[in-house]
């Protein structure tokens, strides 16, 4: 029983010079507004990108499937896969 009051007055004696301690040398990290403006653009950039990659390899599937249709039922079969 003796050990647990002594752990927890410890523990809350760490955290009070842990706060202590944050208090005198508090520094932010600074991010410049051009710094996140190419953050932002570079993102949306490789999302266009990511997207239009998609929508080729998509519609060349489909094309693909299509003209499967258009030609005898042994070779569809061929061309789906």
């Amino acid at each position: 029983m003796a050990y647990n009051k002594f752990f927890t007055a410890g523990l809350l004696f760490l955290c009070y010079l842990a706060v202590g301690l944050t208090e005198d040398t508090v520094s932010c990290y600074k991010i410049e507004p051009g710094t996140i403006v190419g953050i932002i653009c570079a993102d949306v950039l490789l999302t266009l990108i990511i997207v239009g990659v998609t929508y080729r390899c998509a519609s060349f599937r489909r094309q693909k499937i299509e003209s499967a249709n258009k030609v005898y039922m042994n070779v569809r079969a061929t061309c789906k896969s």
